[in-house]
């Protein structure tokens, strides 16, 4: 009887520790290279660890079958792409499809992005009209493989966020939504720094409120695709809404997404007696007060 007893206990502890080193430990002792994995949608726990089998992430499908089923998580796997690695253990990959924790990228917009230049970043084409300007420039984290209409909602919502605080100044300064992001996105263009931002914006907004044109080389640029700080005045005849040589005010819409120091800059304008500027290569910016000066200074500057 005691004999009997002492053999269960045994088979009862063989098996738990089958179990446990079939779980918990990898499939590899040493770290390998994460690779993706597909959950496809529709797939239920048998496939699923069928797969894992197959793309040598386990050793063997009963484990993580049996695993999941004493958890319960059988109806919670999730479809998706993952980033799985044969040194991962049974209970750490299956947590990660249980709980949805889909491969992720990290990608940097950077302030001043055109919609084309962020497409071309991504590799995606993103759906949807009026997007210029209204697409926040951060640091976000996609799913592979995510939908253009997920990133526009994702950066539109940041947008959201982070414009919303001002909404009753711009309001209250008579001004829309529209014109202080397209006012932004030539501050964005034009000129570097902060305070140069503001004063820039002040000398546009004067002069649109005074019936001058704005004259924004960076307008220019947007239409016909080239960089650099000099236009040709060739280039400045081109009929075009955007053309802020050819007619008075804002362009037809935003140049490009800025940031939310360009934004503050269009919201919160310094109040200067210039009513020029000019950009040199080197980054500065120069301004002046009268049309003669800054004449004098393209001379000068934009040889």
């Amino acid at each position: 009887m005691k004999l009997r007893f002492l053999i269960i206990i045994l088979i009862i502890f063989l098996c738990g520790f089958f179990l446990w080193q079939g779980i918990y430990l990898p499939k590899e002792g040493v770290f390998l290279e994460e690779k993706l994995f597909l959950v496809k949608e529709g797939e239920n726990l048998f496939q699923i660890a069928e797969n894992l089998e197959k793309e040598g992430l386990i050793k063997n499908r009963f484990f993580f079958n049996f695993y999941v089923l004493i958890k319960g998580g059988q109806d919670k796997l999730q479809a998706g792409e993952y980033f799985l690695s044969p040194s991962m253990n049974i209970a750490q990959i299956a947590r990660k499809i249980i709980s949805g924790e889909t491969a992720k990228m990290t990608v940097t917009i950077p302030e001043g992005f055109t919609i084309k230049q962020i497409e071309e970043l991504l590799g995606l084409k993103l759906p949807g009209t009026d997007l210029e300007g209204f697409l926040f420039p951060d640091t976000y984290q996609f799913q592979i493989g995510v939908t253009g209409e997920k990133v526009v909602k994702k950066m539109r919502d940041n947008f959201e966020k982070k414009f919303t605080p001002y909404r009753n100044e711009v309001s209250g300064a008579g001004l829309t939504t529209f014109e202080v992001i397209t006012m932004a996105s030539l501050v964005e263009k034009e000129v570097q720094t902060l305070k140069d931002r503001k004063i820039v914006s002040g000398i546009l907004w004067k002069r649109k409120n005074n019936n001058i044109p704005l004259q924004v080389d960076a307008t220019i640029n947007y239409i016909t695709g080239k960089k650099g700080i000099k236009v040709s005045t060739e280039d400045t005849k081109i009929d075009s809404p955007y053309n802020t040589y050819k007619y008075l005010g804002l362009p037809a819409g935003p140049i490009c997404n800025p940031g939310l120091e360009s934004i503050r800059a269009a919201i919160y304008p310094e109040d200067s007696d210039y009513w020029y500027y000019l950009s040199v290569p080197e980054g500065e910016t120069i301004f002046s007060k009268t049309l003669e000066e800054h004449n004098i200074a393209k001379a000068k500057y934009l040889k």
